[in-house]
């Protein structure tokens, strides 16, 4: 676990309409970047059915009384693409997605996909992971939306075995192959790290102890991290994983002033408790000027108050 916090933002890298073009979240990254921000993810939809109510279910694992940004035609960029860019344009900001429904690819490409990824930025890569919400997104992919759940775990597994294996041999009941090769190996030592999202339930919790680095709560979980960090600790304590070592994600709530922009000072009071709930990535909602100076000299102002506040050089 990191000795100290980090902060985070996601990068939206989606549009209800055609923007025309994407310069902008190029720009934003790259300030992001020079002023010291540590994470940016980025999210995942391949396609979208016409059911879009059911993000609004959680039993689906949608968010309670939740609601899609965009309609069906909405423009989503594939995550991986845009952080093999953004690798390009970047030099020290970790790239992550939040999330990627990993079980829409196959694993054996994906794993390859994001080992090159991981040696290209230097070992910058990190894998949030989900299981989504919709079911016609696997139903184009040509899998079952039940039992999505168990198709993810298999994906984790093939990819960690390919990570860590020079002669790499797999079985379960989807797959088998023996005196496999894949190079070359991810930069970082035992693989791309996976950040396990999910509400606390036992499935979440044997997906956290079993891959996970870190963990994304959602839905109940993260409106109540602190009760939440509490359980998924003691749940994977249980299954005979020491939990000390798992980064969790908190959404830093925004507070506006009368003007309607973000507060940051006062967004930042709610910081000390997050991370003594044990919070280590702090997600910030951050609305930085579209003028790519601005952009810098806005996140380099929010760095630097997020460092004094968490008492980071």
């Amino acid at each position: 676990m990191p000795t100290t916090p980090q902060l985070s933002m996601a990068l939206l890298t989606f549009s209800a309409e055609d923007p025309g073009s994407w310069q902008h979240i190029l720009d934003r990254a790259k300030a992001a970047d020079a002023a010291g921000v540590d994470r940016l993810v980025v999210s995942d939809h391949v396609v979208y059915g016409e059911n879009l109510e059911a993000y609004g279910r959680p039993e689906l694992g949608g968010a309670a009384g939740g609601k899609q940004p965009t309609g069906p035609d909405g423009h989503w960029l594939e995550p991986i693409t845009v952080l093999s860019v953004l690798a390009g344009v970047t030099t020290q900001i970790r790239l992550g997605t939040n999330i990627v429904i990993a079980a829409l690819r196959r694993p054996v490409v994906l794993a390859k996909t994001l080992s090159t990824l991981d040696v290209l930025s230097d070992g910058r890569v990190d894998l949030g992971v989900g299981v989504g919400w919709q079911k016609e997104e696997y139903e184009a992919a040509g899998l079952q939306f039940e039992g999505r759940g168990r198709l993810l775990d298999h994906s984790l597994s093939v990819m960690q075995t390919l990570w860590r294996e020079q002669r790499a041999s797999f079985s379960d009941d989807l797959l088998q192959f023996d005196a496999i090769h894949q190079m070359p190996k991810p930069r970082q030592a035992g693989g791309v790290p996976i950040w396990v999202s999910g509400t606390i339930n036992p499935r979440v919790i044997k997906r956290i102890a079993r891959f996970g680095s870190g963990w994304i709560p959602w839905g109940p979980s993260a409106k109540e991290v602190a009760t939440a960090i509490a359980q998924m600790r003691e749940g994977v304590a249980a299954t005979g994983r020491d939990p000390s070592d798992i980064q969790v994600v908190g959404n830093l709530p925004s507070v506006r002033g009368s003007d309607g922009k973000v507060d940051i000072d006062r967004s930042f009071d709610a910081v000390p408790a997050l991370v003594a709930a044990g919070v280590t990535d702090i997600r910030a909602g951050l609305s930085a000027p579209d003028d790519a100076g601005a952009a810098r000299e806005y996140f380099a102002e929010v760095v630097g108050k997020f460092r004094t506040v968490v008492g980071r050089k």
